[in-house]
């Protein structure tokens, strides 16, 4: 049998709390080589403005957790064009989980609400192994829902001293303010232009921007710079001198976002990454960063962190009987997995 859960079920079964440790653990096993996450793979949609021009893409991202017992896949993309016209979020996503031991499918589930959970979640778990201190002032770069789910992610971590905001829509950058000041320690400024919100210690990029718009310029030293974008947001100056690059899966960084450009210009490559996320979870490599150098960090997201996320919400759902178990192969007799629990804190 297969759990069903809708996005319902989903909402009670896991918080941003959960999240942050859960993404946590994930790149500590990356780190130890017991997790298995292979590239995304984009099916491009008419995104870029080509054929068959539906103006939206998806991506396929499987992943193996060892600390689960379990395998898994996220098919999730965005849609402008016809869905906006329906009146649909732009973001849509399924995660399938697999027993793996013998291939049975345990659950189907919604996807968009576990990612941006976990989009909030690798930001704010990156960010902690800088040991930047108490707290932080932030610019952020964009207001919609992952803009918020970056902000409640950092506040687990970290204190917000000042947040800055820039959105290319005031009434958004608004909405978003009077949504999260009660979160931040110190005030909340809508800015005016992106460089208004440029002095800050860490900046995050979470737009839908097809050009860059923050330029080399507008850096100081000290700043990390976190470019979450599909497209890119910061000019190629802005890597090219950065002191430091780390992400969180080599391959697929250089492949989308913001290093992608570069890499398929011959002018960057996997060399000039400093680590990924596994090696400073684990310490292999300390992170290096001060008021002196310009970091780049980007967490461009792996489906790794999907399954997991998915797996405890499975796990929690099993144990408050909550879904619909649905017979896909219709073998007959009794198809439940004895699942194995998850252990959050094994090391």
């Amino acid at each position: 049998m297969t759990l069903l859960l809708n996005v319902k079920d989903i909402r009670g079964l896991v918080d941003m709390a959960e999240t942050v440790n859960i993404v946590e653990k994930t790149y500590h096993e990356m780190g130890q080589g017991k997790v298995i996450n292979p590239s995304k793979v984009n099916l491009d949609l008419g995104e870029t403005g080509n054929y068959p021009f539906y103006d939206g893409f998806m991506n396929a991202m499987p992943a193996y957790i060892d600390w689960l017992n379990m395998a898994g896949m996220k098919w999730i993309g965005g849609f402008y064009g016809g869905r906006r016209a329906a009146g649909f979020p732009y973001m849509t996503g399924m995660i399938l989980l697999l027993d793996p031991h013998v291939g049975r499918f345990l659950s189907a589930m919604d996807g968009a609400y576990i990612t941006n959970l976990r989009t909030g979640a690798q930001t704010a778990v990156a960010l902690s192994y800088f040991k930047l201190g108490e707290s932080i002032s932030l610019g952020m770069f964009g207001a919609g829902t992952q803009a918020r789910t970056q902000v409640i992610a950092i506040t687990k971590r970290y204190k917000i001293n000042r947040l800055v905001v820039w959105n290319h829509r005031r009434s958004t950058a608004e909405a978003f303010k009077e949504d999260i000041a009660h979160l931040i320690d110190g005030e909340v400024i809508i800015a005016d232009k992106p460089e208004d919100a440029t002095d800050n210690d860490v900046l995050i990029t979470v737009t839908g921007a097809t050009a860059p718009f923050i330029t080399g310029d507008m850096i100081k030293p000290g700043t990390i710079i976190m470019p979450m974008g599909s497209r890119g947001e910061i000019t190629d100056d802005i890597i090219i001198n950065a002191d430091h690059i780390y992400v969180d899966h080599r391959a697929q960084a250089l492949h989308r976002g913001a290093l992608k450009s570069l890499n398929d210009a011959g002018h960057i490559s996997a060399a000039d990454i400093t680590a990924d996320f596994g090696q400073l979870a684990t310490g292999e490599i300390s992170p290096q960063h001060n008021d002196k150098t310009t970091t780049i960090v980007i967490p461009i997201g792996i489906g790794a962190l999907d399954v997991a996320v998915a797996g405890h919400v499975y796990h929690q759902a099993m144990i408050q009987g909550l879904g619909q178990q649905f017979d896909f192969d219709l073998l007959g007799g009794d198809n439940t997995i004895n699942y194995m629990e998850p252990d959050l804190e094994k090391e």
